[in-house]
């Protein structure tokens, strides 16, 4: 019973390390989102600003070749 006890108790700590350090990479990954989506904004608001108004988008542009 002694030794049952012990297997689960060692278990138990290594599950609640494997949860530990899930938790921690969870956390860093949401880091990296939160700074890629940060960085995402501004590129997207960098290419608004370089865009003059009223400009045609690339799709709606001709060839130079027609």
């Amino acid at each position: 019973m002694e030794e049952r006890i012990e297997r689960l108790e060692s278990k138990l700590m290594f599950a609640e390390d494997l949860l530990d350090e899930l938790n921690r990479t969870v956390y860093r990954q949401q880091q990296q989102i939160d700074l890629l989506q940060q960085h995402l904004r501004q590129l997207a608001q960098q290419l608004q600003s370089a865009q003059p108004p009223g400009r045609l988008s690339p799709e709606d542009e001709v060839p130079p070749h027609y």
